[in-house]
């Protein structure tokens, strides 16, 4: 991944051909023209949970046009971070009930999901050009 700065607070990353764009809010001194960071970070957990949700409604021919998913995080005012995370899957009337706790672990199987440790080591270095 590259990383780069455009404009007040953009901040873009090139990764695989493709470009990630995100800014700050107005509030944050940013333009508000593009999603902020942590905004990705979040959405990248329910769009993960997404694709597993697909690929299991996929392998058993079962259609997912009304199928959604949506995520609601609670933030910790206390310990300033966001301490509990839901995904819901709304499925129709018709969504087979024998795999409705089937289709929550396939969606728990998200490699973002397993990411979420505190055992993750980030490392940050100055690397002179």
């Amino acid at each position: 991944m590259e990383i780069y700065f455009k404009n007040k607070k953009q901040v873009f990353a090139n990764v695989n051909g493709h470009t990630i764009m995100t800014d700050q809010a107005l509030r944050s001194g940013g333009d508000g023209e593009y999603p902020e960071p942590f905004t990705l970070f979040l959405a990248s957990l329910g769009t993960c949970a997404g694709i597993y949700v697909k690929s299991f409604c996929d392998q058993r021919g079962i259609p997912t046009e009304y199928i959604q998913l949506r995520q609601a995080q609670n933030y910790n005012p206390v310990k300033k971070l966001i301490d509990q995370i839901e995904i819901q899957i709304l499925v129709p009337g018709d969504f087979p009930e024998k795999y409705e706790n089937a289709v929550i672990n396939s969606a728990s199987l998200c490699a973002v999901k397993r990411h979420l440790k505190d055992d993750i080591e980030v490392t940050v270095k100055v690397i002179r050009k």
